[in-house]
């Protein structure tokens, strides 16, 4: 199944929204900020091209820059 991933606007539609899917009986998770870009940076991982592979002077040099 599909998943819907929701960003309320301020704390009364957080509210308004967790309540109604707890009376509608639908199983929901609350993710913090830091949850939600891990998960965004899994998915960037995921899709990377890993054809292409850097030296580790290239990645120093990235760091320090």
């Amino acid at each position: 199944m599909s998943s819907i991933v929701v960003n309320p606007q301020s704390e009364e539609e957080f509210q308004f929204i967790s309540e109604l899917l707890k009376k509608l009986g639908v199983d929901s998770m609350v993710l913090s900020d830091e949850d939600a870009e891990d998960l965004g940076l899994s998915i960037l991982m995921k899709d990377v091209d890993r054809s292409d592979f850097a030296s580790e002077d290239e990645v120093m040099a990235k760091l320090k820059g």
